[in-house]
């Protein structure tokens, strides 16, 4: 008998995390970057600790001017061999020294550096936490 009791509260914390589990998913919608843009991070709409930067990968053969909640970022780190771009305040930023809570926002500008023009722009909101 006292193993029905077992696997009924099993079964009761199995289907609480599968509960969980979906109400707090994503909504599954894909956020569509514009091409050269291949990833960033964080993702819009994420809620991040204090101590995160952010990184933006672009196609090799751009380069991007990064501005942070409207300050210009120049103290970003760039491979230009893979066309990441790096940045966490710290106390030697110029910009911000370190993440306030709350909402956050990022505007990347691109363009090619050798070739034809090939300009834009992407734009999107975090939240730190």
């Amino acid at each position: 008998m006292p193993y029905r009791l077992i696997y009924t509260g099993l079964g009761l914390v199995a289907l609480a995390a599968i509960t969980l589990g979906v109400v707090l998913a994503t909504d599954g919608e894909e956020i569509v970057l514009p091409e050269p843009l291949e990833s960033i991070s964080p993702q819009p709409g994420d809620l991040v600790p204090l101590q995160t930067g952010i990184e933006i990968d672009l196609q090799v053969g751009y380069e991007a001017t990064i501005t942070v909640d409207g300050w210009p970022i120049s103290d970003a780190t760039f491979v230009q061999a893979t066309g990441v771009y790096r940045w966490a305040p710290s106390p030697s930023s110029p910009t911000i020294q370190a993440w306030t809570p709350g909402e956050h926002t990022i505007v990347v500008t691109w363009d090619t550096y050798t070739g034809l023009p090939n300009p834009g722009s992407f734009e999107w909101t975090f939240r730190v936490g």
